[in-house]
């Protein structure tokens, strides 16, 4: 027989209740899904859902309070978007109440292989850096850092491909979170997949590996940093354990706009 649980806080309770709750309502639901293709006003989406103005205004009104929607006024119109932030609430909470999904082996495709880096490797690891890079959805970057200051800055013992075909299709590293001895278990991941090999697996055997490695080493936490708007990555890496720590936001700007970042982390 597994051991309880120690009991949540009761105001942590309430507030997890609270946000669940939010969206115990059909209209809220349909509200949410309207506006995930941008920026809407509240007279059109009261029209595209059927309901009345002032009906679909009371429920922006509790998405927006909840942290799911974002509220502003353009002289008097209203627009409504989701809140970058909010697409992490759910997940973050879920984590709080029912524990972060266990590290269970992944199952890697068969048909990817992956190995270590090699030196012939590199001009492949820059190329889907690259790719990555222009998603803009991917990274803080917007130039291919130079081969120097990848070698420099990633862990050698930690550096993997995957290779689909004999061609090299993703790439994974781990970067050293802090110089400081006592944070000398914890890294910071980075995977990118070739554009033309997405949706094949590729991310899933290259996490794999580094996780399996990781823990082999010693390093007791992985950490990944993701754009909300990432979701393949943060679906990719929750199934490898890893949690919602938090959600920053506006950490800092990507090509003229203030981003949030998403806080995932594994410990082994």
């Amino acid at each position: 027989m597994s051991p309880v649980a120690t009991p949540l806080a009761a105001d942590q309770a309430a507030a997890y209740a609270e946000r669940f709750g939010c969206l115990a309502d059909p209209t809220r639901i349909r509200l949410l899904h309207a506006v995930s293709a941008g920026e809407a006003a509240v007279g059109a989406l009261a029209a595209a859902l059927g309901v009345t103005q002032p009906t679909c205004s009371h429920h922006l009104r509790k998405l927006a309070a909840a942290g799911f929607v974002q509220l502003r006024r353009v002289g008097t119109t209203t627009l409504a978007s989701v809140d970058p932030s909010g697409r992490a609430l759910l997940p973050q909470s879920v984590d709080a109440v029912l524990g972060a999904i266990p590290a269970a082996a992944l199952e890697p495709p068969a048909d990817v292989a992956v190995r270590a880096m090699v030196e012939d490797d590199w001009s492949d690891v820059r190329r889907i850096y690259g790719e990555g890079i222009a998603t803009a959805d991917a990274t803080f970057e917007t130039g291919t850092p130079s081969r120097r200051t990848l070698d420099v800055k990633w862990l050698p013992d930690h550096r993997w491909v995957a290779v689909v075909d004999g061609l090299v299709a993703g790439w994974a590293a781990a970067t050293p979170v802090s110089p400081r001895e006592c944070y000398a278990g914890v890294a910071e991941t980075s995977l990118y997949v070739d554009a033309r090999s997405r949706g094949r697996g590729v991310g899933k055997a290259l996490l794999h590996r580094q996780v399996t490695a990781a823990d082999a080493a010693g390093l007791w936490t992985l950490q990944a940093v993701v754009f909300p708007e990432n979701r393949a990555s943060i679906a990719l890496h929750r199934s490898a354990g890893f949690r919602t720590v938090g959600v920053r936001e506006r950490i800092a700007v990507h090509r003229g706009v203030w981003r949030d970042t998403i806080m995932l982390e594994r410990r082994a």
